[in-house]
């Protein structure tokens, strides 16, 4: 790679980081962080900071609450803060993709609490909200944009944005963008940032498809790891109640929510349409409860979000659009309703839960038609989930479909199927990020026409 960013006095292998004053960050950065009570780097952070300092490509894997932001956006800004000049009307320095509009708007915000006081302007564009506002956003230019892929197709369709003065791409949730069916939108995206660039890739899990990704994207990166991929935070208190149907599982949330009314409790549904089933049966019953998934608009996503952040509800029901969005350090608990589909989701899905050090309670139902979703999460995370009540039951047949990979991953969104779903195949086929390129590619199953995604 022929960008080599400002060097970073910790790039030296084996360097022991005690706080961010260490790395030789702008002082704007540093006061920021002080202001915000930021002065231990999170082992990720330790990690890859330095790395991305020196402008290498980084592939760094985490699990969700670890401060994976922090790590990809903190060399970020202190590159641009570097950089002379404003980004010309359409232009982009820098550009973040997240899967759902939920992880834009996290990550936007944790980037401005670091940029407010300089010149580093960040934008965001997700579907739900008006194009034509967007539309003049990206007229004036901007150093960091945060999208979710199927948007910025839009806007790029329209002529809106030009990304030709990309520097710096950042993959954040990279293996939610593959089961979402994103990487069509990837490889229309690719072809058109700036070369040479610096690029980083970070995930909580590792399927096999993200080294394809990885060897499509980056070029010779140095690979991050602070905790074996499917690993949950060490603070999470899992288990299992085994239970023989949909009513025995509602009886046990309202137990469960009754126990502990004010506490902060998220609760997974695995359909749009079983999410609120749910949430209006939980305010019929009393509790303070709101829904977010596909159906809903941005707003009402968002208002949502903010009214169990600030406490005025205190009982979330959500898809798993939600999964990789909710940066909210006092959830106390995570209730799996429904077991996801897709085993990696569990991981996410239990990572809402202690945050930032805290503690916290990840309880899943498990019916008998739920048992072989069970063994998979637990072969992915590499444990026994303890029984806190009931016994485990045989497995009975679950429904057999085709493309049940493509429809677990559109359920995972909380929108439509994902596109590319045929057995977990699919070609990667984009350029090299700093050379054009061809990548690897692996495929099982039947080919389909690339669909742009926008559910998120």
């Amino acid at each position: 790679m022929q960008h080599i960013a400002r060097a970073s006095p910790a790039c030296a292998k084996g360097f022991i980081l005690s706080d961010f004053t260490t790395l030789g960050l702008a002082p704007a950065l540093i006061e920021a962080l002080t202001k915000n009570g930021l002065t231990k780097p999170t082992p990720i952070q330790l990690r890859a900071i330095p790395l991305a300092l020196g402008g290498r490509d980084v592939m760094g894997l985490a699990q969700t609450g670890t401060g994976k932001t922090l790590a990809f956006g903190l060399p970020l800004i202190d590159q641009l803060l570097a950089e002379p000049g404003k980004p010309a009307p359409k232009t982009v320095k820098a550009l973040i993709l997240a899967p759902t509009r939920e992880l834009v708007n996290q990550i936007a915000d944790s980037l401005r609490t670091l940029t407010g006081d300089t010149k580093v302007k960040v934008a965001t564009v997700v579907g739900g909200q008006s194009i034509n506002r967007q539309i003049g956003l990206m007229h004036r230019g901007n150093d960091i944009l945060v999208a979710t892929p199927g948007r910025l197709i839009d806007l790029m369709d329209r002529r809106a944005v030009d990304l030709s003065t990309v520097r710096y791409l950042v993959l954040d949730e990279a293996d939610q963008m593959l089961d979402m069916g994103f990487i069509h939108a990837l490889r229309r995206i690719a072809p058109k940032l700036g070369t040479p660039r610096q690029t980083m890739l970070f995930s909580a899990t590792m399927p096999k498809q993200m080294d394809e990704l990885s060897r499509a994207y980056l070029v010779n990166p140095e690979r991050v790891q602070v905790t074996p991929p499917g690993k949950a935070a060490d603070k999470v208190t899992q288990s299992v109640h085994y239970l023989d149907g949909k009513m025995a599982k509602g009886n046990k949330l309202r137990d469960i929510l009754s126990a502990d009314m004010d506490a902060l409790t998220l609760v997974f549904s695995r359909t749009k349409h079983g999410a609120e089933k749910l949430m209006k049966g939980l305010v019929a019953d009393g509790y303070n409860a709101a829904s977010i998934h596909g159906n809903k608009s941005q707003g009402q996503r968002d208002r949502a979000i903010k009214a169990f952040r600030d406490g005025s509800i205190n009982v979330l029901v959500a898809t798993d659009v939600a999964a990789r969005g909710i940066d909210i350090p006092g959830v106390s608990y995570v209730i799996n309703f429904d077991l996801p589909e897709v085993p990696d989701a569990y991981v996410h899905r239990i990572g809402r839960t202690a945050r930032a050090g805290r503690e916290g309670e990840a309880m899943s139902f498990c019916t008998p038609e739920d048992v072989d979703l069970l063994v998979q999460i637990e072969k992915l995370m590499k444990i026994e989930i303890p029984t806190a009540s009931g016994e485990r039951p045989n497995a009975v047949n679950r429904p057999s479909t085709r493309n049940q990979r493509g429809k677990s991953a559109g359920k995972a969104s909380g929108g439509r199927r994902g596109n590319g779903g045929n057995g977990g195949g699919q070609k990667f086929g984009a350029p090299k990020a700093n050379h054009g390129g061809p990548a690897g590619a692996n495929g099982q199953g039947k080919r389909r026409r690339p669909r742009r995604t926008n559910a998120a």
